[in-house]
């Protein structure tokens, strides 16, 4: 694999612990955004938007307590960047390919699977089936074809992982 030398234990550890903040952000947008059931206006979406940022301020201020924590540093490109794009056309920096620090691109494709799956305000949850559909169809312009090709030779173990934890 292309990333083999990356996705060593250290790695996929401090992923597991540091992608669970990847929307801490979120407490910094009003619950009338969040929580709206219908699509947001645009200047609703440049808002919810800043979940990124404020998500990633947070977890730098925290960091200088934590000396040189590599969970913590992770946390926070995670937070920055799991919305950029692999073409450039994501937010909030615009950053394209291997400019996005790898594990914000393997976040990006679970939170897009999990969003799919998931029951919103806006939308009922879609079977594994459809969540794979629209993850193809972003390969190469919203994913890493590579990361998507990791993640659909796994795609067995993600839906049995993801049906015994949200049931």
């Amino acid at each position: 694999s292309v990333y083999s030398e990356q996705l060593n234990y250290s790695f996929i550890y401090n992923l597991q612990q540091a992608c669970l903040l990847h929307d801490i952000g979120k407490a910094g947008v009003p619950d009338s955004i969040l929580l709206k059931p219908g699509k947001l206006t645009r200047e609703e979406f440049e808002i919810m938007k800043q979940h990124t940022t404020i998500g990633a301020q947070t977890l730098e201020e925290a960091y200088p307590r934590f000396h040189d924590n590599s969970i913590l540093k992770m946390a926070i490109d995670i937070a920055l960047y799991h919305h950029e794009r692999w073409d450039g056309k994501g937010y909030p920096k615009g950053l394209k390919g291997n400019e996005i620090p790898l594990a914000a691109q393997i976040v990006a494709i679970c939170d897009v699977y999990d969003a799919i799956r998931s029951v919103r305000t806006y939308k009922p949850a879609y079977s594994h089936e459809e969540s794979l559909a629209e993850i193809r169809r972003e390969c190469g312009t919203h994913f890493n074809p590579a990361l998507c090709d990791a993640f659909f030779n796994c795609a067995e173990e993600i839906r049995h992982i993801y049906e015994r934890y949200n049931l």
